[in-house]
């Protein structure tokens, strides 16, 4: 399921992506009719990894499993997704990374108004920091 349309800007630390599925009828996240604006955290979740893949090695032949593990300090400015009739602009920043954690900052806003905003940790290849990893195939 891929709810972004497309890339507008990245670099190293940030991505900027646009959304128009929110509007969809048929959006797979949508209940009762309904998109909740904390189905706002599943697209920065997808801007998240799609920062990863632009930023993988180009020769990287196996990509990384990267796991949402938590969202914290998430404040959500609206009650619905579904009845913002502009496309959404999605915006990650990395503020902290490591081999295996990433701390995201990331915002969800329509016509420059903010729709909910918090912070993500994104675990990468989660079963290489099981003991005995290897041995559990």
């Amino acid at each position: 399921m891929c709810l972004l349309d497309g890339v507008e800007s990245w670099d190293e630390e940030n991505i900027q992506c646009r959304a128009s599925s929110h509007r969809a009828e048929d959006n797979p996240l949508r209940a009762h009719g309904r998109l909740g604006a904390a189905c706002g955290v599943e697209y920065a979740a997808q801007a998240m990894a799609v920062h990863g893949a632009l930023l993988a090695p180009p020769d990287n032949a196996a990509p990384k499993a990267g796991f949402l593990v938590s969202v914290r300090g998430v404040q959500v400015h609206v009650v619905r997704l579904d009845d913002i009739s502009e496309d959404l602009t999605v915006q990650a920043s990395r503020i902290m990374s490591n081999e295996n954690n990433i701390l995201y900052q990331f915002s969800v806003s329509a016509a420059d108004r903010l729709l909910l905003e918090g912070r993500a940790a994104v675990v990468i290849n989660a079963d290489a920091l099981l003991p005995n990893a290897g041995s559990m195939k």
